[in-house]
């Protein structure tokens, strides 16, 4: 539990670096998010099979900071079905690839790369691991204090017995 923790501090602090600078020139937030998730790891049966598929909702806090080109967010999900569950901190970085007008400047869609660590437990297995992927989708200013956030977020892991992730993701932000 202590190198859990240990690792989740670690990569907070390497997160917010990497966005520190864009603090000062651009919008915080902070939000929630959930997420259609796709679950593929093993359940303890056969080794070395990574077959077992679990759908369900997962559950995430969001910290960031973004421009008018760029946003980068530290993440923190569970997920819980069954036998499966995974916990997540995660650090992304999206870039807006079509700049518009400042008259339409409420739609904005993105690509982005995502990096972190997980925790995958499941019937006989405990395990922990790195997280790589990227994500994509749009980003809709609802207020001018408030966006939502739509994508789809894929997730590979370094872990044995843990394969992937993949979530379409429903995220909602108050910037301040």
């Amino acid at each position: 539990m202590v190198k859990k923790i240990a690792m989740a501090l670690v990569y907070t602090a390497l997160g917010s670096s990497l966005y520190a600078g864009t603090i000062s020139e651009g919008e915080k937030f902070i939000g929630l998010e959930v997420g259609a998730t796709e679950v593929q790891g093993d359940v303890g049966g056969v080794l070395g099979e990574l077959d077992h598929k679990e759908n369900g909702v997962e559950f995430g806090l969001r910290v960031g900071a973004q421009t008018e080109q760029w946003r980068s967010m530290v993440l923190l999900n569970y997920f819980d079905k069954d036998d499966q569950n995974t916990e997540k901190l995660m650090v992304t970085v999206d870039y807006f690839f079509l700049n518009s007008t400042e008259e339409q400047n409420y739609f904005k869609p993105y690509l982005g790369a995502n990096a972190g660590y997980m925790n995958y437990e499941s019937t006989n297995v405990d395990e922990n691991g790195f997280l790589y992927g990227a994500q994509a989708g749009f980003v809709v200013e609802v207020m001018e204090s408030m966006d939502i956030d739509i994508g789809y977020r894929y997730s590979l892991s370094t872990a044995d017995k843990f394969d992937h992730t993949g979530s379409v993701v429903f995220g909602m932000n108050y910037l301040y």
